[in-house]
This record gives C-alpha cells, sequence and structure tokens, in this order.
C-alpha cells in the first residue's frame, strides 16, 4: 500500500487522531507533549501514530495535507492543526466540543447500523 493511502486510511479510520513525534505516554518533542496533552484533556479517545518509529509517514505526511510540521491533529478527517492551533483551540473549548460532537456522531451510526 502506498505511504498516502496509508495516512489516509489512519485518517479516515480514527475519529481523532496525532501525527507526532513519540507517543502521548513518552513525547520525543515539546510541540507534541503539549498537543498530546491538550487532546488527554479532553477526555475523548484518540490514536497517535508516532512518526518517528515510521520513516516513510514522517517523511510524506507534510505533503498529505500541506502542512510541513509536526504535530498534526486531525479530527473526523479533517487537518485541524499543529501545536499552537491545537492549544488555542483547547483554551478555547472548542477542542473539547469537536471531539466530543464527533465521538458522539460515531456512536450514533454505530448504533444505527447495528
Amino acid at each position: 500500500m502506498d505511504v498516502l493511502d496509508r495516512i489516509r486510511e489512519q485518517v479516515e479510520n480514527n475519529l481523532v487522531v496525532i501525527y507526532m513525534k513519540g507517543t502521548p505516554q513518552f513525547p520525543m518533542c515539546g510541540f507534541s507533549s503539549r498537543a498530546a496533552a491538550a487532546l488527554q484533556e479532553c477526555g475523548v479517545p484518540f490514536a497517535y501514530v508516532n512518526v518517528l518509529s515510521d520513516p516513510e509517514i514522517f517523511e510524506n505526511l507534510p505533503r498529505f495535507a500541506d502542512w510541513p510540521t509536526f504535530p498534526q491533529v486531525y479530527i473526523e478527517g479533517e487537518l485541524v492543526g499543529g501545536c499552537d492551533i491545537t492549544l488555542e483551540m483547547h483554551e478555547s473549548g472548542e477542542l473539547k466540543k469537536m471531539m466530543e460532537e464527533a465521538a458522539a456522531k460515531s456512536s450514533e451510526q454505530s448504533e444505527s447500523q447495528a
């Protein structure tokens, strides 16, 4: 599978995903650490991809959404932004609202498919 297809699949198959250096438990850069902490404080489960453990994703993710830096946060398949935007949205309450709305939509879709 092409690396851009793998990224697309990860973005589309996870309500919230952060591409970061390291993991939420062991971040490898301050920007990734702060963005992951903001997501964790929202209380909604999210996925993560450690770009340091996958050189193909590290090299190609900036081309996927034309965003040159890490971390990158996606909600419902859409790029939200990097560290600064994620932190601003967290401080305003918008991040938690977006994550909760995505989770609610997902559970409604799951119930209607059952």
